[in-house]
Parts: structure tokens; C-alpha cells; sequence
């Protein structure tokens, strides 16, 4: 989907003057765990911006929740700012997952440049594909970085060759083609511009950026324009708004209009202004075109909104992403559990945190349902929205989650559904299994390549229903070696049914703690998903069965005493470890008929109907 920009923004305005010679604005966009927040550290290193902090810098300071610093992914798209010479560069980090997209896409509005990164040993992946054709529909001139140049399976000849493919698919212009190119580590913060000789400091990558990043262009004369693109909260100052000034001067205590997305207009005063320097946030009395700034004192400010003049309002078109594919539906926790963990437990609490997500994450989307007591949430993947479910447990919220969904369209009366490309790689001899796999999932092959190092490539178009609940599967038919990535690829007529989980679930039968003997007694009917000890209700899923059908069982059941001998005195009972699921486990796991019960402190499987007596039979 092309941008929405207007020409006059999406394109590099070569006809207006430079509005701040010595500013430079530039995003880094990478497919996910090439890189990009290890070289920002470095950046920042070698920029001085750490000599101010006495204590040990952590590692990837740039991912700063405790969710991104455990999966080490990055979610939130950051800005901090480093200075070089007499130059302020002000530097975007961005995830590298298609399914926080949206946070790329507002990222790249507000920069002139990009540093596209690249694995010198795997190359470009659908990421790469993705955040790049974003930056080049916008104009923005890149420099390309092949990364972690020291692995001992580094090819950076092949990799630049298929970098340089990737922009000719991509009809890249003359100019964006003839793009410099660094080779660095960005472990050891080096740099170079020849491939085989080892450079000594990122002073090269600084230069680069100097000389290719376009300073950014604007009339600070003319009037006031900025585009909000982020937002961030204070408990001091409430929200506040980060943006980039693309025309005027802003000045503290300034009287603006904010330019609604509905078109209403909202005057208000700039109480504070804050520019980036380093890992801080410095207060400013005043900020021009072409700088990156944020804004306090302004109330439901949200992203795509125009902050103006008084005089003269004059609108940014607001931020194009692409359209979400994946929904869940979100409800009140119903079990008979309810309550005990969590400290927002109504629906009205789900209300006003997922009205809070809709803030700060443009990709997002909630939809009212028949019941008021459950929303549906629609976002660009499983693991977007696994996030926020796990966001939300951790703030104390207790809810239940569906099985995801496809977003269909109908299209002059075709039924179309969303369809990706899959990109696997794995060792040569699980190939096979791979793709029997993708194969019943409705996965059509589209490319196979063997670099000769004992790991291949596969390729597949596949529709988005065959990805949910494939990641599991597949990290156990390659025993954790295999890595897939999936990216967007666009609408297609449906494919057909495709089979869904084919066991059945071992499912409690009343309420009660699970006791050793009973689990000892069941783990030959199939796989146990629960420990000894742990409380249990009717209609809990406490285990797979084996068997295609599903079977109420008692997992209660307590061995009794009788003349001949206490309940204890017998063989020792062996019992095999449970399978215990994690969040994006267990969504994979459910089928249509059952839910997540998520709260802080636990996850739980249960079915829709918890009464045994009043679920459907399977051969009614």
C-alpha cells in the first residue's frame, strides 16, 4: 500500500531551503536481531553521551521495558540524539518486527534519511523488504550498513549483491541506488568502508550520515507546523506529544491549534518544549524547523494530529500505515477464578487501557461486539497483540483471550483473505519436515536456496490462517534450530479449510487441586499441561489428549487408605514434567471452542462452556 503522504511531504522538498544546516534526522531500520540497538549504543559511546553517567551502561540501553530487554526485541520506536563536530544528529531506533510495523511507518515521517542494516551472514529478510520499501515510497536516502562483518559465516559480497537486487525490485531511483556502503561490528563499535580492512571507531558511519543524510528542509519563517508521530506520558506533565517541526518556530508558552484528525480545531498553550540530547530529554525555549522536539501541556493530542499556528492552520496529512489482518476477541475473566490475582477485572477497566493503547499505536484497532463485556481488538499479527496481552497481565489486568482470527474482505464478491511470505531457515535435514508442514497449512513453495553451509532457505506464500499456531509446531519439528520470518504480502481469494489443531484436550471435570495420583493416572492418555497442586474448575484444560476427541477427566482424584495399607505406602509415583505454556503458547494452542485466561500471575486453558453437561458433543 503506497503512502498517503501528499507529494509536498513524502518526497524531499529539493525546491524549499534548508531549514537548520546542523541538524541531521535519520531512522535505523534492520530486519529484527540484525543489529540496530547495539549500533545506537556504540553511537552514543563514541558520541560522549555516556561520559555523563558514572555507573556501568547497561546493554541495548534504547530498549528500556522489561519486556524488550527479556526477548530482546525491539517494540516502541525511540528517539535520543548524539552530537558530532558542530552537528546534532538525531537518530530513530525502530523495531524490527513486521508486527510493529506501525511504529516504523510514523517513524520514517519524521527523518531525511535511513540507515538500512543489514546480517553480513543472512542478508535481506522480508523486514529488510518491508521497512525499506516504506523509506524509498518517501524519498529518503539510505546508507547501507552490513553488520556483524566478524561471523565466521559472514558474506558480505553475496549479501550486498542481493541487497542491490533488493532495491532494484523495489524500483529504487538512480540516486537512492548509488547508496554508500559500511561494513561494521557493531559489538566493538567499528566501522569501515572497505570490506576487508578492519576499522578502529565509528567515525566513518558519522561521516557518512553527514555527507548522505540531507540536512532537513523547511521556512522557519513560515507558519508553525508539526507533526506528531509519538507520544509519551510524565506523571508531572501529563501527556506529551514528540513530533518534528517541518515549518516555523515554536516558542515556549506559545499559544497553537491542534489539527484534529475529525477536523476539529483545539487551542492551547505550549507549557513546556524539550529537545533530545543524548539519553536525556533538555528543556528549550524555542525550536525551528527540522528539529525533533516534545511537547508538553497539550490534552488528547494523538498521533497524526497537526500542531499549528493560530494564524494560519494549515493540516500534515496524517500517517498512512497498512491495514491490520489479525483480531482477538478480548473479554472479562468469567471463570470461577476470576478476581483473586489481578486488580482491574471489569470491563470497563479493559475499556479504558485498550483506549489507551489506541493512543500510542496507530496499527491498532478495537471494535465493539454484541456483548459489552468483550471488545475486539485488531492488530497486524499474533505476536503484536501477544505483547500487549502480556503488557497488560503485567499491570494487573485480568481478561480472557480468543483464538485469533483472520480480517477477511470482500472484494466484488470474492471472499479475500490476507496472504504472507514466509521466509524459514533451517539445517538441511529438517527441510523435509518443513515443508510437509507448510504444505498443510496451504503453503505454495516459491524459492529454495542452498548457500552450502549446511543451512537452507526456504520460501513460501502462504495465507495468514496457516501462520497461527505454525511458530510452536515448527520449533519443535526443528528442534529450536529453525528461524521463520513472515511478512505481509498482500490479499488473495480464500484457500480453503485448513486443519487446526487435530488432538483433543484432557479437561477437568470439577473443581479441586490436582493432585500427583490422579495426573500419574492420565499421563497415558496424553500430555499433562499442569503440576501437581495447582487449583483447577470444571471446564479447565488441564492436558492433550491423544486422541482426536476431547475427554472430562478427574484430576482430583485422590488415592484412598483402605486396611490393608496407608495411601502413600505403595511404588513411587513417577510422574513425567509437564508441559507448561507461555502466553503466545497457549493462544497458539486453544481452538476455536476455548479461551486464555490470563492474569498477573497465571495463564490457564479453558473451554467457552466450563459446564461439562452443557458443551456440545462432538457426535451430536
Amino acid at each position: 500500500m503506497s503512502s498517503l503522504y501528499t507529494d509536498e511531504m513524502s518526497v524531499h522538498h529539493k525546491s524549499r531551503q534548508i531549514a537548520n544546516p546542523l541538524r541531521r534526522n535519520v531512522a535505523i531500520i534492520a530486519h529484527v536481531d540484525h543489529g540496530k540497538t547495539t549500533l545506537v549504543d556504540a553511537l552514543l559511546r563514541q558520541s560522549g553521551a555516556f561520559r555523563a553517567i558514572h555507573h556501568a551502561v547497561a546493554e541495548r540501553i534504547m530498549d528500556n521495558t522489561d519486556l524488550e530487554r527479556e526477548r530482546g526485541i525491539t517494540i516502541l520506536a525511540k528517539n535520543t540524539a548524539v552530537h558530532y563536530k558542530d552537528l546534532l544528529i538525531n537518530i530513530c531506533d525502530t523495531p524490527g518486527h513486521a508486527d510493529f510495523g506501525g511504529e516504523v511507518e510514523r517513524t520514517l515521517s519524521m527523518v531525511d534519511g535511513v540507515m538500512l542494516l543489514v546480517d553480513a551472514s543472512e542478508g535481506p529478510l522480508p523486514q529488510t523488504r518491508f521497512v525499506l520499501r516504506k523509506a524509498l515510497e518517501r524519498g529518503l536516502p539510505p546508507i547501507v550498513v552490513l553488520n556483524k562483518i566478524d561471523r565466521p559465516d559472514a558474506r558480505p559480497k553475496e549479501v550486498l549483491n542481493e541487497v542491490y537486487d533488493l532495491f532494484i525490485d523495489l524500483d529504487a531511483t538512480e540516486d537512492q541506488i548509488e547508496f554508500p556502503v559500511l561494513y561494521t561490528n557493531a559489538r566493538d563499535g567499528i566501522a569501515s568502508t572497505e570490506m576487508n580492512v578492519r576499522g578502529e571507531s565509528l567515525q566513518p558511519l558519522f561521516e557518512a550520515i553527514v555527507d548522505h543524510v540531507p540536512p532537513p528542509r523547511g521556512n522557519p519563517d513560515a507558519p508553525l507546523q508539526i507533526l506528531v508521530a509519538n507520544l509519551d506520558s510524565s506523571d508531572y506533565l501529563g501527556r506529551i506529544a514528540i513530533g518534528r517541526v517541518f515549518n516555523g518556530t515554536v516558542n515556549l508558552n506559545d499559544p497553537v491549534v491542534v489539527l484534529k484528525l475529525g477536523g476539529v480545531t483545539q487551542e492551547t498553550r505550549i507549557t513546556k518544549l524539550f529537545a533530545f540530547d543524548g539519553l536525556k530529554r533538555v528543556e528549550v525555549n524555542r525550536a525551528a524547523a527540522g528539529d525533533i522536539v516534545c511537547l508538553a501541556g497539550i490534552e488528547d493530542i494523538t498521533i497524526g494530529e497537526t500542531i499549528a499556528s493560530v494564524d494560519q492552520p494549515v493540516a500534515i496529512p496524517p500517517i498512512a500505515i497498512d491495514e491490520p489482518t489479525v483480531s482477538m476477541i478480548f473479554g472479562v475473566n468469567t471463570s470461577p477464578m476470576a478476581g483473586r490475582d489481578g486488580q482491574y477485572v471489569t470491563s470497563r477497566n479493559l475499556r479504558e487501557r485498550l483506549a489507551k493503547e489506541l493512543l500510542g499505536n496507530v496499527s491498532v484497532r478495537v471494535e465493539d461486539t454484541d456483548s459489552p463485556e468483550q471488545m475486539k481488538v485488531i492488530g497486524r499479527g499474533e505476536l503484536q497483540l501477544s505483547i500487549l496481552i502480556e503488557m497488560m497481565r503485567r499491570e494487573g489486568y485480568e481478561l480472557q483471550v480468543s483464538r485469533p482470527e483472520i480480517v477477511t474482505r470482500d472484494i466484488d464478491g470474492v471472499k479475500m483473505e490476507p496472504v504472507e511470505d514466509l521466509v524459514i531457515d533451517v539445517p538441511e535435514e529438517f527441510q523435509g519436515v518443513v515443508i510437509a508442514q507448510a504444505g498443510t497449512r496451504r503453503g505454495v513453495p516459491t524459492k529454495m536456496v542452498n548457500h552450502g553451509s549446511g543451512r537452507v532457505r526456504l520460501e513460501f506464500r502462504i495465507p495468514a490462517r496457516g501462520l497461527i499456531g505454525f511458530r510452536s509446531q515448527f520449533l519443535t519439528d526443528t528442534r529450536g534450530t529453525g528461524i521463520m520470518n513472515h511478512l505481509f504480502a498482500g490479499w488473495e481469494p480464500w484457500h480453503g479449510a485448513i486443519p487446526s489443531r487435530t488432538t483433543g484436550a484432557l479437561v477437568a471435570d470439577r473443581t479441586g487441586i490436582a493432585t500427583p495420583y490422579a495426573i500419574w493416572n492420565l499421563q497415558e492418555r496424553g500430555e499433562i499441561l499442569i503440576g501437581p497442586q495447582t487449583p483447577v474448575y470444571e471446564g479447565m484444560i488441564i492436558g492433550e489428549n491423544a486422541r482426536a476427541r476431547d475427554m472430562d477427566v478427574n484430576v482430583t482424584k485422590e488415592k484412598k487408605q483402605t486396611n490393608m495399607r496407608a495411601s502413600t505406602a505403595d511404588e513411587a509415583i513417577r510422574i513425567v514434567p509437564p508441559r507448561l505454556l507461555s502466553l503466545e503458547q497457549s493462544i497458539e494452542f486453544i481452538n476455536d471452542d476455548e479461551l486464555v485466561e490470563v492474569t498477573p500471575k497465571n495463564i490457564r486453558l479453558r473451554k467457552k462452556i466450563l459446564a461439562a453437561n452443557q458443551r456440545p458433543r462432538p457426535d451430536a
